[in-house]
Protein backbone atom coordinates (compact mmCIF):
# COMPACT_ATOMS: atom_id res chain seq x y z
CA UNK A 1 0.00 0.00 0.00
CA UNK A 2 1.44 3.35 -1.01
CA UNK A 3 2.41 5.75 1.77
CA UNK A 4 0.13 8.77 2.04
CA UNK A 5 1.11 11.90 3.90
CA UNK A 6 -1.12 12.86 6.79
CA UNK A 7 -2.90 16.26 6.76
CA UNK A 8 -0.60 17.43 9.56
CA UNK A 9 2.49 16.46 7.57
CA UNK A 10 1.15 18.19 4.46
CA UNK A 11 0.56 21.37 6.47
CA UNK A 12 4.05 21.19 7.92
CA UNK A 13 5.64 20.76 4.49
CA UNK A 14 3.59 23.64 3.08
CA UNK A 15 4.66 25.86 5.97
CA UNK A 16 8.33 25.03 5.39
CA UNK A 17 7.92 25.73 1.66
CA UNK A 18 6.33 29.11 2.34
CA UNK A 19 9.09 29.94 4.82
CA UNK A 20 11.69 29.08 2.19
CA UNK A 21 10.04 31.36 -0.37
CA UNK A 22 9.93 34.21 2.15
CA UNK A 23 13.59 33.74 3.05
CA UNK A 24 14.63 33.39 -0.59
CA UNK A 25 12.81 36.61 -1.44
CA UNK A 26 14.72 38.45 1.28
CA UNK A 27 18.02 37.01 0.09
CA UNK A 28 17.33 37.99 -3.53
CA UNK A 29 16.40 41.52 -2.42
CA UNK A 30 19.69 41.78 -0.55
CA UNK A 31 22.20 40.17 -2.92
CA UNK A 32 20.47 39.61 -6.27
CA UNK A 33 19.71 36.44 -8.20
CA UNK A 34 23.29 35.40 -8.96
CA UNK A 35 24.37 35.32 -5.31
CA UNK A 36 21.13 33.92 -3.93
CA UNK A 37 22.51 30.40 -3.69
CA UNK A 38 20.64 27.47 -2.25
CA UNK A 39 23.09 27.54 0.66
CA UNK A 40 22.39 31.23 1.32
CA UNK A 41 18.66 30.62 1.30
CA UNK A 42 18.98 27.56 3.53
CA UNK A 43 21.12 29.52 6.00
CA UNK A 44 18.51 32.27 6.08
CA UNK A 45 15.75 29.72 6.67
CA UNK A 46 17.74 27.90 9.34
CA UNK A 47 17.73 24.53 7.58
CA UNK A 48 20.26 22.32 5.80
CA UNK A 49 20.87 23.10 2.14
CA UNK A 50 19.85 19.59 1.15
CA UNK A 51 16.43 20.15 2.71
CA UNK A 52 15.67 22.87 0.15
CA UNK A 53 15.60 20.21 -2.55
CA UNK A 54 12.76 18.43 -0.77
CA UNK A 55 10.59 21.39 -1.79
CA UNK A 56 12.20 22.64 -5.01
CA UNK A 57 14.00 20.46 -7.58
CA UNK A 58 16.57 23.16 -8.38
CA UNK A 59 17.72 26.69 -7.59
CA UNK A 60 16.00 27.79 -10.82
CA UNK A 61 12.66 26.40 -9.65
CA UNK A 62 12.96 28.28 -6.36
CA UNK A 63 13.97 31.48 -8.17
CA UNK A 64 10.99 31.23 -10.51
CA UNK A 65 8.61 30.83 -7.58
CA UNK A 66 10.15 33.84 -5.84
CA UNK A 67 9.78 35.92 -8.99
CA UNK A 68 6.20 34.81 -9.62
CA UNK A 69 5.11 35.61 -6.07
CA UNK A 70 6.82 39.01 -5.88
CA UNK A 71 5.96 40.15 -9.41
CA UNK A 72 2.45 38.81 -9.05
CA UNK A 73 1.85 41.05 -6.05
CA UNK A 74 2.94 44.10 -8.04
CA UNK A 75 0.73 43.21 -11.00
CA UNK A 76 -2.23 42.73 -8.65
CA UNK A 77 -1.67 46.10 -6.96
CA UNK A 78 -1.33 47.89 -10.29
CA UNK A 79 -4.43 46.15 -11.61
CA UNK A 80 -6.47 47.23 -8.60
CA UNK A 81 -5.48 50.87 -9.17
CA UNK A 82 -5.96 50.85 -12.94
CA UNK A 83 -9.38 49.21 -12.54
CA UNK A 84 -10.38 51.35 -9.56
CA UNK A 85 -12.32 54.61 -9.25
CA UNK A 86 -11.59 57.74 -11.25
CA UNK A 87 -11.25 58.60 -14.91
CA UNK A 88 -8.91 56.52 -17.09
CA UNK A 89 -6.31 59.30 -17.07
CA UNK A 90 -6.51 59.65 -13.29
CA UNK A 91 -6.16 55.90 -12.86
CA UNK A 92 -3.20 55.77 -15.24
CA UNK A 93 -1.45 58.56 -13.37
CA UNK A 94 -2.15 57.03 -9.97
CA UNK A 95 -1.18 53.54 -11.09
CA UNK A 96 2.23 54.67 -12.32
CA UNK A 97 2.85 56.60 -9.12
CA UNK A 98 1.85 53.64 -6.94
CA UNK A 99 3.97 51.20 -8.94
CA UNK A 100 7.05 53.44 -8.85
CA UNK A 101 6.67 54.33 -5.18
CA UNK A 102 6.40 50.67 -4.20
CA UNK A 103 9.54 49.93 -6.21
CA UNK A 104 11.48 52.75 -4.54
CA UNK A 105 10.36 51.59 -1.11
CA UNK A 106 11.80 48.10 -1.73
CA UNK A 107 14.72 48.87 -4.02
CA UNK A 108 16.64 45.62 -3.83
CA UNK A 109 13.68 43.44 -4.70
CA UNK A 110 12.39 45.87 -7.33
CA UNK A 111 15.76 45.91 -9.07
CA UNK A 112 15.82 42.11 -9.02
CA UNK A 113 12.36 41.97 -10.58
CA UNK A 114 13.03 44.62 -13.22
CA UNK A 115 16.62 44.34 -14.34
CA UNK A 116 19.10 42.30 -12.30
CA UNK A 117 20.95 39.59 -14.24
CA UNK A 118 19.18 36.29 -13.77
CA UNK A 119 19.15 32.77 -15.15
CA UNK A 120 17.04 32.06 -18.24
CA UNK A 121 14.06 30.68 -16.32
CA UNK A 122 13.67 33.96 -14.44
CA UNK A 123 14.23 35.91 -17.64
CA UNK A 124 11.34 34.07 -19.25
CA UNK A 125 9.10 34.93 -16.31
CA UNK A 126 10.16 38.56 -16.55
CA UNK A 127 9.01 38.68 -20.18
CA UNK A 128 5.69 37.08 -19.28
CA UNK A 129 5.04 39.63 -16.56
CA UNK A 130 5.95 42.49 -18.89
CA UNK A 131 3.12 41.24 -21.12
CA UNK A 132 0.77 41.34 -18.15
CA UNK A 133 1.76 44.93 -17.37
CA UNK A 134 1.26 45.86 -21.01
CA UNK A 135 -2.23 44.36 -21.00
CA UNK A 136 -3.21 46.44 -17.98
CA UNK A 137 -1.88 49.67 -19.50
CA UNK A 138 -3.45 48.90 -22.88
CA UNK A 139 -6.89 48.50 -21.33
CA UNK A 140 -6.80 51.81 -19.47
CA UNK A 141 -5.50 53.58 -22.60
CA UNK A 142 -8.39 52.12 -24.61
CA UNK A 143 -10.81 53.34 -21.95
CA UNK A 144 -9.24 56.80 -22.16
CA UNK A 145 -9.74 56.88 -25.91
CA UNK A 146 -13.34 55.70 -25.60
CA UNK A 147 -14.03 58.47 -23.08
CA UNK A 148 -12.45 61.08 -25.34
CA UNK A 149 -9.71 61.79 -22.79
CA UNK A 150 -6.85 60.41 -24.89
CA UNK A 151 -6.20 60.81 -28.63
CA UNK A 152 -6.72 57.94 -31.04
CA UNK A 153 -3.69 55.63 -30.96
CA UNK A 154 -2.60 52.02 -30.94
CA UNK A 155 -3.15 51.16 -27.29
CA UNK A 156 -0.88 48.12 -27.44
CA UNK A 157 2.06 50.15 -28.71
CA UNK A 158 1.49 52.88 -26.13
CA UNK A 159 1.25 50.24 -23.39
CA UNK A 160 4.51 48.62 -24.53
CA UNK A 161 6.21 52.04 -24.54
CA UNK A 162 4.93 52.78 -21.04
CA UNK A 163 6.04 49.42 -19.69
CA UNK A 164 9.53 49.77 -21.09
CA UNK A 165 9.96 53.43 -20.19
CA UNK A 166 8.82 53.07 -16.60
CA UNK A 167 11.25 50.23 -15.98
CA UNK A 168 14.10 52.07 -17.70
CA UNK A 169 13.51 55.26 -15.72
CA UNK A 170 13.52 53.35 -12.43
CA UNK A 171 16.62 51.20 -12.97
CA UNK A 172 19.25 53.76 -11.97
CA UNK A 173 17.30 55.28 -9.05
CA UNK A 174 16.77 51.82 -7.61
CA UNK A 175 20.53 51.62 -7.12
CA UNK A 176 20.72 55.05 -5.48
CA UNK A 177 20.42 55.87 -1.76
CA UNK A 178 16.87 55.79 -0.43
CA UNK A 179 17.02 59.45 0.54
CA UNK A 180 17.24 60.57 -3.10
CA UNK A 181 14.51 62.85 -4.47
CA UNK A 182 11.67 60.32 -4.69
CA UNK A 183 8.81 62.82 -4.99
CA UNK A 184 10.47 64.72 -7.82
CA UNK A 185 11.21 61.48 -9.66
CA UNK A 186 7.63 60.27 -9.28
CA UNK A 187 6.26 63.56 -10.59
CA UNK A 188 8.56 63.51 -13.63
CA UNK A 189 7.86 59.84 -14.35
CA UNK A 190 4.10 60.32 -14.15
CA UNK A 191 4.23 63.41 -16.37
CA UNK A 192 6.31 61.54 -18.93
CA UNK A 193 3.86 58.64 -18.99
CA UNK A 194 0.87 60.93 -19.49
CA UNK A 195 2.65 62.71 -22.34
CA UNK A 196 3.35 59.32 -23.91
CA UNK A 197 -0.36 58.48 -23.79
CA UNK A 198 -1.30 61.91 -25.13
CA UNK A 199 -3.08 63.20 -22.05
CA UNK A 200 -3.55 67.00 -22.11
CA UNK A 201 -1.28 69.00 -19.82
CA UNK A 202 -2.88 70.09 -16.56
Amino acid sequence: MAYRKTPAEIRRLEAVREHLITCATSVVAEVGWSQASVTAVADSAGIAAGSVYQHFPSKAALAVEVFRRAAGREVDVLGEVLNGPGSPVERLSHGIEVFARRALENRGLAYALLAAPAEPAVGAERLDFRRRYRALFAEVVREGMAAGLLPSQNGEITAAALTGAIGEVLVDPLGAPAESTTDELLAELTAMALRCAGAPAT
